[in-house]
């Protein structure tokens, strides 16, 4: 008989009693999820990651003593590595991005509901990118007022977005919009891998290096209202 597969170990780190508590329990009625610790700091964060080896840590960005930002490079610095998710609240967002460059998967509300929050799990054990659509609107507002030219090293936008299929548009726009890979695959009635090649091949015939970056690009092409 074939095994099942190993659930998604996950680490909750927020000093809120409360907020851990219900995380916890949204979590523990996920098929294939396990939360296999928890911590009220970073510091703690990260010697419980160094225990118990998640596959996704869930950061609370504003946590005492050590908060979620100070923590991320120490987790990411583990063998193995966590995928690190930020929760955080909206209007935060220089530390958002500040956790994006510091090499955060992504970054996900507090408040977003069950469903969001088990797949944002699912998306970071998967390798992609968590873009909270609650969040993601503001950070490109932000960049876009820092660099508000419509020209970079890859070229002006229509002239980057020419070089994709009518299909890759398509999932541009839903990157724009801050979606999960799972999100644009149930959008668009395809699979999660037909879902990653489109985004793999926007990222390369973009110039993008991120999703962000991506999201950013859909915005100042206009395609996202």
């Amino acid at each position: 008989m074939t095994e099942p597969p190993r659930p998604i170990r996950v680490l909750l780190a927020d000093d809120e009693e409360m907020i851990r508590h219900g995380v916890r329990l949204i979590l523990r009625h996920a098929e294939g999820i396990e939360v296999v610790a928890e911590a009220a700091d970073g510091h703690r964060a990260v010697a419980e990651a160094a225990v118990h080896h998640p596959d996704v840590a869930l950061v609370d960005i504003r946590m005492p003593r050590c908060d979620g930002l100070a923590a991320i490079r120490p987790l990411l610095a583990l063998e193995p590595a966590p995928r690190v998710v930020m929760l955080t609240t909206f209007g935060d967002d220089d530390n958002v991005m500040r956790a994006l460059r510091d090499g955060a998967t992504g970054f996900l509300l507090k408040d977003e509901g069950p469903y969001e929050l088990i797949s944002a799990v699912r998306a970071a054990a998967a390798g992609d990118a968590v873009l909270s659509p609650g969040v993601t609107g503001a950070v490109i507002a932000r960049m876009l007022r820092r660099s508000p030219a419509h020209t970079d090293e890859g070229g002006r936008p229509d002239e980057r977005i020419a070089r994709l299929t009518g299909r890759e548009r398509e999932v541009l726009a839903m990157l724009g919009e801050g979606l999960s890979n799972q999100d644009i695959a149930q959008r668009m009635t395809i699979g999660i891998g037909t879902v990653k090649t489109h985004v793999g091949a926007i990222l390369e015939k973009t110039g993008s290096t991120s999703r962000v970056q991506a999201a950013l690009l859909a915005h100042r092409a206009g395609m996202c209202p």
